[in-house]
């Protein structure tokens, strides 16, 4: 049977899994430490902390399965792109870096809990910002010249990055405001869902505003989203966002608790499909493609096994911890 499978396909799906569960994993704990200014010092602080402590350390996973399914499965586009990209990853390893240590030093070092409060925020806004940013860099296009990087250092920065780089940061916020108000009560729980409600709208400009734009930056992004027939298919990705967002509102003003985390997830999820359709079947867009890219197919095969075996364990030992650690939590922990 494997040697009927297009193996280059299922590694970017792999990789493209990867990438989404750990949008999924650590976003909302990113959002945390983007909304720690707007939290008060103390108790609140400390349930927003308790909420993520069990599971925030595990959800890198992820990341570093993604770098190194593409560094394993797509050596050429992973040549090509961390170059063009070193900034801004270089600066969200640092944010990630800095969050995790002030996360564990705030505890540690109480003496010095408003600084390390700053370094956790700093961190997180860092890192959700500089993934936006790659981002928004990949999609706005790669100077390629052979099989390598043409571009200069700065090439990343653009209005276009920066707004993908905003917009992230505006749904990371939104995943942890909801994640509060789905895991706290309270006053805290109040505020998490007066934030939600203003993040909601913030993150559904952002969507718009990144999805009107990205058309135009790139011939064959207008051709994927608008060219008959397949103009029928794609429509159904905006109008879902808009339900989505319907639901969203409607559900948290009425008081759902878990119910608007999993529409913003659905959010994140729509924008994913929505990248997918912009770029598929380019690992650099417009430049190579997952086929140009990928290793051979002994190299695939050999990580495919490895890969089938871990992706499991991964999700098992994932989903245990989260329904170990489920319900509500206050400052001294679960409840």
């Amino acid at each position: 049977m494997i040697e009927h499978l297009d193996l280059t396909v299922v590694w970017a799906f792999v990789i493209a899994f990867a990438i989404f569960a750990y949008i999924v994993m650590d976003g909302f704990d990113l959002g945390i430490g983007i909304l720690f200014p707007t939290l008060r010092p103390g108790e609140e602080r400390n349930t927003a902390m308790n909420s993520v402590a069990p599971v925030w350390d595990g959800n890198e996973t992820w990341l570093v399965l993604g770098g190194g399914g593409l560094f394993a499965a797509f050596p050429l586009a992973y040549a090509i792109i961390l170059p063009a990209l070193y900034a801004p990853i270089i600066a969200m390893l640092l944010g990630l870096i800095f969050r995790g240590v002030a996360f564990e030093f705030r505890w540690r070092d109480p003496g010095h809990r408003a600084f390390w409060d700053i370094a956790f925020t700093g961190g997180s806004v860092v890192a959700a910002l500089s993934q936006g940013i790659a981002l928004g860099a990949l999609l706005q296009g790669i100077r390629v010249e052979g099989r390598a990087y043409a571009g200069g250092w700065w090439d990343w920065l653009s209005p276009f990055s920066l707004l993908v780089g905003l917009g992230l940061v505006c749904g990371y916020a939104l995943l942890g405001a909801t994640w509060l108000v789905m895991r706290t009560h309270g006053p805290l729980h109040d505020k998490a869902r007066s934030l939600a409600l203003w993040l909601g709208a913030a993150t559904v400009a952002a969507i718009g505003a990144v999805s009107a734009a990205t058309p135009f930056l790139k011939g064959q992004y207008w051709e994927r989203w608008f060219a008959m027939p397949g103009v029928l298919l794609t429509a159904q990705v905006p109008l879902l966002v808009a339900l989505a967002a319907y639901g969203f509102f409607r559900l948290l003003k009425g008081g759902a608790d878990r119910a608007p985390f999993l529409i913003a997830l659905g959010l994140f999820l729509l924008s994913f499909v929505g990248l997918g359709i912009s770029i598929f079947p380019d690992v650099v867009p417009g430049r190579v493609t997952i086929w140009e890219a990928a290793s051979p197919r002994s190299s695939q095969i050999f990580m495919l096994v490895g890969a089938s075996v871990l992706i499991p364990v991964i999700l098992a030992y994932t989903a245990y911890s989260y329904w170990v650690f489920r319900g509500k939590v206050d400052s001294e922990g679960y409840h």
